[in-house]
């Protein structure tokens, strides 16, 4: 997917109340950037980080820019969350995501479950009905193994529900897939943060048990764009 052009270098100030975040742009102005992210942002919010914002022409934004990008020591991450979704749709569509490849159609945001919007609904008439739920991760702790995403970064009650909901398609007779989309780019595998939010892991290991698929990819990330890159694997606790 590509990025709005050219996006503004800048050093984070401060971010808070969740949606801003200061930001000294490399001219010396100081703006207040939409910060397109509800979580934690653990390790991602420090002053001083580089990062990278775009700029909206839409007059009815009350704030004009969006922070985008950041870079941690040599890896570039994806902040905004609302991106994920069109960067999975453009993998599918390109064949690049054998696991969900060969479907006739593809839509997005439809409804299912209890007053719930699946990401991408996929259907073929030979392949039936595949529910995609996308997942944007970009916590990387390297407590205990470097390189290691971990989802979610912050306690999401919403997460956990779509999980029950994806367990009611596969016992209708549909595939379910929870994509985790690795917005990183020094990550090579992926888990779930028990000690952060202990009652989603427990719904996904009783989701994947009764047949929900789950799988990560990360991302190639630079300046102009945020691709789908190379799937990674899932490391579960004992």
């Amino acid at each position: 997917m590509d990025l709005p052009h050219p996006l503004l270098r800048g050093r984070l100030i401060l971010r808070y109340k969740r949606f801003l975040a200061d930001i000294e742009l490399e001219n010396g102005d100081v703006i207040t950037a939409h910060c397109a992210n509800p979580g934690a942002m653990t390790g991602l919010k420090d002053a001083g980080l580089l990062v990278w914002v775009s700029t909206s022409d839409n007059p009815k934004r009350k704030l004009k820019h969006s922070w985008e990008l950041c870079q941690v020591g040599d890896a570039m991450v994806g902040i905004n969350t609302s991106h994920p979704n069109a960067i999975v749709e453009e993998a599918i569509r390109a064949g690049e995501i054998p696991e969900i490849a060969g479907y006739e159609t593809l839509k997005r945001e439809v409804k299912y479950g209890q007053n719930s919007r699946i990401d991408i609904l996929l259907s073929d008439p030979d392949k039936g009905l595949c529910y995609v739920e996308i997942k944007n991760v970009h916590l990387k702790r390297d407590d205990a193994i470097p390189g290691l995403a971990e989802f979610p970064d912050a306690v999401t009650k919403r997460g956990a529900k779509h999980l029950d909901e994806m367990t009611d398609m596969v016992a209708q007779g549909h595939r379910a897939v929870m994509f985790y989309l690795i917005q990183r780019t020094d990550c090579d595998s992926f888990t779930l943060a028990h000690d952060i939010d202990p009652h989603y892991a427990a719904r996904f290991c009783a989701a994947t048990a009764s047949g929900v698929e789950a799988i990560a990819y990360d991302c190639a990330i630079n300046t102009s764009s945020v691709t789908v890159r190379q799937k990674r694997p899932i490391i579960l606790a004992p």
